[in-house]
């Protein structure tokens, strides 16, 4: 089961990489950071945004 992310807290976090806002994928449990093209996942409703495990974006996307 999905637990949401507070939403105060997505205000606050930026990607470590590029220091970008990052945006919130409800669906896939996920904070997307565009500039650098990773993904950082959300597991039990706690970001983790360590680079070493982000997945990286398709091009397409």
């Amino acid at each position: 089961m999905s637990q949401a992310v507070d939403p105060k807290l997505l205000e606050m976090l930026v990607c470590p990489l590029t220091k970008e806002t990052l945006s919130y994928d409800s669906r896939k449990q996920e904070l997307v950071s565009h500039a650098a093209k990773l993904a950082y996942p959300i597991r039990d409703g706690i970001p983790v945004l360590l680079v070493d495990e982000a997945r990286t974006l398709d091009e397409s996307q």
